[in-house]
């Protein structure tokens, strides 16, 4: 338990006093058959005439029992990006406040920080991508409301230990983001089981990665309820569509085991190839469904693989990131087709 965390003085005023918006079904008690409350078309549909659930009860129920949650810990957002504005206008006063986050890491905690006005204070990683836990807390002042962490790490793909983790957020009296998008791949698990030892830790997931659905644009963050209840005063009233809610509901039932092992097992045979090749100068440790891979020439390796119909991520001009291109980790004929390319290149005379 972090003493020094107060969440009242750490949401702004204006979200403290908000009344926030409320529909007639929010209001109504024992059963409703007959709906005539909010303007929808009467003539059904396939049920999409009817606007959804704005809490999303069942999903978060399912939810609840696969992640072992309580449904009033359980936020969802559209993508998990939703969740991340929200902690910014929730908890965060426009060119007065300011949050640090890691560098290199995921790049929308720095865009949704500008879109919203607030100083975004980047600390960088060492040169093995570690965490600097003291560095950290010393760019924190009393105007400084979050601190973003991303493990497993994107774009560098690794987890950084628990210690180091709640180490920042037994010592920081503010909000302590932790983004777990990659955590099903790997071997550290997850830390939302902390979100009932410490009020200032939100955990951030989706259903984006290992579940296979980033179509559908489904995130969670897990935190004390009282974050939650603040979540949804100020998300718009429908944030989860329908077909969202009901193709997710059935498709958490299916384990996601297998995939991610076979994604896990596929990591580990891409990096032992790409580590034969003259081309390449390191690959970084992954925990996430990626490799990091440092190329002597990064920018030539890329558009050569663009110009085979292969698309990577180019993180070369991201700061720690020099010459580095981040491969996602896909089926096997896939990443067979782009190590085949690679090798074809590393031989040839055109690099």
């Amino acid at each position: 338990m972090n003493k020094q965390f107060k969440l009242e003085s750490l949401v702004r005023e204006n979200i403290r006093n908000l009344s926030p918006y409320s529909t007639a079904r929010d209001e109504a008690r024992g059963e409703v058959n007959v709906f005539l409350d909010a303007n929808e078309s009467p003539y059904a549909n396939g049920g999409y005439n009817r606007y959804p659930d704005p809490h999303q009860k069942e999903l978060k129920k399912r939810i609840g029992v696969i992640k072992g949650i309580n449904p009033e810990n359980i936020f969802l957002g559209n993508g998990s990006d939703e969740a991340i504005d929200l902690i910014y206008r929730v908890f965060c006063t426009p060119g007065k406040d300011n949050v640090v986050s890691i560098s290199p890491t995921y790049g929308m905690y720095s865009v949704c920080g500008h879109i919203n006005d607030v100083e975004v204070r980047e600390v960088p990683l060492d040169e093995d991508f570690n965490l600097p836990v003291e560095a950290l807390l010393k760019a924190c002042d009393r105007k400084t409301k979050v601190i973003f962490l991303c493990s497993p790490n994107n774009p560098t793909g690794n987890a950084f230990p628990t210690e180091d983790i709640l180490r920042i957020v037994e010592s920081f009296k503010g909000i302590v983001v932790l983004d777990e998008a990659y955590a099903d791949f790997s071997s550290k698990g997850s830390l939302r089981k902390y979100i009932y030892e410490y009020d200032n830790l939100i955990i951030l997931q989706t259903f984006s990665k290992a579940y296979g659905l980033a179509a559908l644009r489904l995130g969670m963050a897990f935190a004390q309820k009282d974050i939650i209840a603040y979540f949804s005063k100020v998300k718009y009233p429908y944030n989860i569509n329908k077909s969202t809610q009901d193709l997710v509901s059935a498709a958490i039932l299916k384990p996601i085991t297998v995939n991610t092992a076979h994604t896990i097992s596929q990591r580990g045979t891409m990096a032992r190839f790409l580590s034969r090749l003259d081309i390449v100068e390191k690959i970084y440790p992954s925990e996430a469904n990626f490799l990091l891979v440092k190329f002597y020439d990064a920018d030539k390796v890329y558009d050569y693989l663009i110009s085979k119909g292969i698309i990577v991520r180019n993180r070369s001009h991201v700061p720690g990131c020099r010459n580095c291109l981040r491969i996602t980790v896909g089926t096997q004929k896939e990443n067979i087709k782009t190590l085949e390319y690679l090798m074809e290149y590393d031989k040839s005379d055109i690099r």
